[in-house]
């Protein structure tokens, strides 16, 4: 194959995602919000939305995360996804509706000059969709994080997932982007991603691992 039919395979849609080339942008996982959340459950989502934080730190990945009426409408960002923040990272608190219409929020994604943008919110078809199809106008390659997102019922699920892939933004999951991102498992940083992820089989893995290597 040539070089050029190679170089002509890769797209934004087939391009890897790097420590390098990623911003993680995180829009109102607050506590109002999770509070009316049906199509995930309460735990499994904060689980999920804090491993991909933590796995994103892990990597040196650079993240912005905003809040909307944080003092009125629908209260403080979860503590368990607070906590686990960047220490010094300021969260923006805003009023729009899209978060992408905020200057604040698109001047600190810019600000990390990458071009790949992984998102997660609270709702999927509102906080995660519509600064995902505003990024991606703006030439993001915007990667939708569905189960580190939620939303309200089935339908909205299932229109905002549409919506998105409609304008051609890719739907990922937590734990894939990161070992994406991760690439190799005998890199130094591999344990790190693995505990920060959380993922059940994974710590089930380690106790197999253990029970055996006990018995050997």
């Amino acid at each position: 194959m040539s070089q050029t039919s190679e170089a002509r395979q890769v797209s934004r849609f087939t391009e890897q995602l790097t420590p390098e080339n990623a911003a993680l942008l995180l829009v109102d996982h607050q506590v109002g919000l999770f509070a009316a959340v049906r199509d995930y459950s309460v735990g499994e989502l904060k689980h999920n939305v804090v491993g991909l934080t933590r796995a994103a730190k892990v990597l040196g990945v650079p993240i912005v995360a905003t809040t909307t009426a944080a003092d009125s409408l629908w209260g403080p960002m979860a503590p368990e996804l607070a906590e686990v923040l960047p220490s010094g990272l300021e969260v923006i608190d805003r009023s729009t509706v899209n978060a992408w219409n905020d200057p604040r929020v698109r001047e600190a994604v810019a600000a990390t000059g990458r071009k790949k943008l992984i998102v997660a919110g609270i709702s999927i078809e509102v906080c995660l969709a519509l600064p995902a199809l505003s990024a991606t106008a703006d030439g993001y390659d915007v990667y939708g994080v569905i189960d580190a997102s939620g939303t309200f019922n089935d339908t909205k699920r299932t229109t905002g997932i549409l919506r998105m892939q409609q304008a051609g933004v890719i739907v990922t999951d937590y734990s894939s982007v990161a070992v994406e991102m991760l690439a190799d498992n005998a890199h130094p940083l591999a344990g790190d991603v693995y505990a920060a992820l959380d993922m059940d089989f994974g710590v089930l893995n380690g106790q197999l691992r253990q029970f055996y290597g006990k018995r050997g």
